[in-house]
């Protein structure tokens, strides 16, 4: 396979993996939307939370970067179950604890108001990108339940753990946040590399739960590993489109046809008949960086070829002008010999000429 581990570990360094600027704003976002909480919720006279809990992505450290600036913080707040409770000092439904969440955090600053939604409270900021806040109570026994369509059994750490003792565990390194990790953007930002699939493909939690199972490690060759998982992924999704929760008794997908795994694989079908180049004895780096650029359609392998483009055609222009020298360089060889034959035949005559005059002149 051609080596392309080079340009892939910098695709995921400069376009792939958030900046630091944008992980310290990412912090700020939520730290801010803590204190907003807590602020309005006093305001409210309201419970305070007990804690709060990061995950999904975020916690996962698997977030990437987006050119929409769609990026999705989720930032779950958990409440004793005793103080989460109404008026009249029934306990509060799980509707009512997302709508007093709701409540506290819209200041007014906002120009889309914060919105319950099924699972969580989103918060809209102006920049594109939105804070989901899941709304849990903490039971006598320690375990927690989120506010859903009802109150529901939830365990949001246990799939960050589980994630990142997977992490640990199957990466052949410990730098650069772990090759399991860079493998799992690396395919969560292909799922988002057209603006017409990010609504169709599987969430970012399926992909991470689907490269935990057909996860390759390579040590040395960072474009192995993925391409290789992806070509598992394509097969497992060839025999089984349903994805099942890591933690929880629970499917991810809807049902055995699900539409979102159904175009993942189709695109990782046609993305390993791309790569299939890279194969080729005689692949040359330009056939190479075209095919990478088939399967992320991202600027950066549009300069690379470019570069590549370029630096054939200054080196063909060598070439020829080494040829065009060497062609020049033996017609002028050629002349030399002539004018020295020629020179030759002269100094050849002339002695002739000249040992006849003495000749006959011995014989006067």
């Amino acid at each position: 396979m051609f080596d392309c581990s080079r340009e892939i570990i910098d695709f995921f360094n400069n376009e792939v993996a958030l900046s630091k600027s944008e992980q310290s704003d990412m912090r700020k976002r939520r730290d801010a939307n803590r204190n907003r909480l807590k602020k309005g919720l006093a305001n409210n006279n309201r419970p305070l939370p007990e804690e709060h809990i990061a995950q999904g992505s975020y916690a996962m450290h698997t977030m990437v970067t987006d050119k929409d600036n769609d990026y999705d913080i989720d930032d779950g707040v958990v409440f004793a179950k005793d103080d989460l409770v109404g008026a009249q000092g029934a306990e509060m439904s799980a509707l009512d604890a997302r709508k007093m969440v709701r409540d506290a955090l819209d200041d007014d600053s906002f120009k889309k108001s914060p919105e319950v939604r099924t699972n969580c409270v989103r918060v809209y900021y102006t920049a594109g990108f939105h804070v989901d806040v899941p709304v849990y109570r903490r039971l006598e026994n320690g375990s927690l339940e989120l506010a859903s369509s009802d109150w529901k059994g939830s365990s949001p750490n246990n799939v960050t753990e589980w994630f990142n003792k997977a992490v640990i565990n199957k990466s052949p390194d410990d730098k650069n946040g772990r090759q399991m990790r860079r493998i799992t953007r690396l395919h969560k930002f292909y799922k988002q590399s057209r603006d017409s699939w990010k609504q169709s493909m599987p969430s970012g939690f399926e992909i991470s739960v689907l490269v935990d199972e057909c996860y390759f490690s390579d040590s040395e060759r960072e474009d192995v590993s993925l391409y290789e998982t992806k070509l598992a992924i394509k097969s497992r999704l060839e025999y089984d489109l349903e994805v099942e929760h890591p933690t929880r008794d629970e499917m991810l997908t809807d049902g055995s046809d699900d539409a979102n795994t159904r175009l993942l694989k189709q695109k990782l079908t046609e993305a390993v008949d791309n790569l299939q180049v890279l194969f080729k004895s005689d692949c040359t780096r330009l056939e190479a960086l075209r095919a990478w650029k088939s399967i992320y359609k991202h600027d950066y392998w549009k300069d690379l070829i470019s570069e590549e483009e370029e630096a054939q055609k200054k080196k063909q222009k060598r070439k020829e002008e080494k040829a065009k020298l060497l062609r020049g360089g033996n017609s002028g060889v050629a002349i030399a010999a002539g004018i020295l034959a020629v020179g030759a035949a002269g100094v050849a005559i002339a002695k002739s000429v000249k040992e006849t005059r003495s000749y006959g002149s011995k014989n006067r």
